[in-house]
């Protein structure tokens, strides 16, 4: 990255909204010095401090990587924190599963929602909407119904894929079949006492390469997870987020591919969508 344009942009966007460095520096946090360098090339700011600076001088973030164009002004891009709504989605499912006779299906979509109430997603940056913990859950199971996923026990663990690693039942504690249990299970991430964080996934993965349901599970959350990160995770998380899903979620879609071709199809329009997202947010967060 050239430092030096770097730093001219952020003296451009400010001078632009009449501030002088002390007054930035005061709004971000910072102190006057570290604008300076920031401005001078000196030394860049970290990507939470970018975000501070593109929506104090109302500046996109492209921009301040050199991008030219003008300034836009986040309330007119009517940013979406909700992309469907938890209530409509769980009405929809419900109506579906009566419909189709999804009966643990149907005891899913309650038990989850019971589950997780006073839960919800982290917020995103441009809003002051709290959207409920279940609109996550409930956008998996839509979009696998969407996709021809009529079975009963799959549907019903990617609506309870989170309770036992966010609510404190254990998977053995559902009140759902043996093969839903084993979904969710297979989904818990832990850390066994004597495994690092890094073994303990790695062991993870390979026990949910081997459960095709596991597979689809953790494929349609990764998907969901990743199509709306851009708006809340900084850009360390992101970064992280985005090695660990080459690494080891979108290997699970060629198993998909491969060995179970009832799921190719869904495997196929998982990755497409989780690379789509991936290499547009590479683009924004890289030189």
């Amino acid at each position: 990255m050239d430092m030096r344009r770097f730093g001219e942009s952020i003296a451009k966007a400010r001078k632009k909204r009449n501030l002088t460095q002390e007054e930035l520096a005061a709004r971000i946090g910072v102190t006057t010095q570290a604008v300076s360098k920031w401005e001078n090339g000196h030394n860049l700011p970290d990507i939470e401090n970018v975000m501070r600076i593109a929506e104090i001088t109302n500046t996109p973030y492209a921009h301040l990587f050199g991008a030219a164009a003008d300034p836009v002004d986040h309330r007119s891009m009517n940013i979406r924190a909700r992309i469907f709504n938890e209530d409509n989605m769980f009405t929809r499912m419900r109506a579906l599963t009566l419909a189709e006779g999804l009966t643990e299906t149907y005891r899913a979509l309650s038990f989850m929602r019971r589950q997780h109430v006073g839960q919800f997603r982290k917020q995103a940056r441009y809003s002051t909407e709290l959207i409920q913990y279940i609109a996550h859950p409930l956008t998996m199971a839509c979009q696998a119904h969407a996709a021809g996923i009529r079975d009963d026990a799959l549907l019903s663990a990617i609506l309870l894929h989170d309770v036992v690693e966010d609510t404190g039942v254990s998977a053995e504690e559902l009140p759902f079949s043996g093969e839903v249990r084993t979904i969710v299970d297979l989904v818990s991430f832990s850390v066994p006492e004597g495994q690092t964080k890094a073994e303990a996934k790695k062991a993870y993965y390979e026990r949910i390469r081997n459960n095709a349901k596991a597979c689809v599970v953790k494929l349609l959350d990764r998907c969901n997870n990743v199509s709306t990160m851009a708006g809340s995770f900084p850009r360390g998380r992101m970064v992280e987020y985005i090695e660990e899903t080459e690494q080891y979620i979108l290997p699970l879609a060629s198993v998909l591919k491969n060995e179970y071709p009832e799921y190719s199809d869904l495997a196929f329009l998982s990755k497409y969508q989780i690379l789509s997202v991936l290499e547009t947010i590479k683009y924004l967060i890289t030189e």
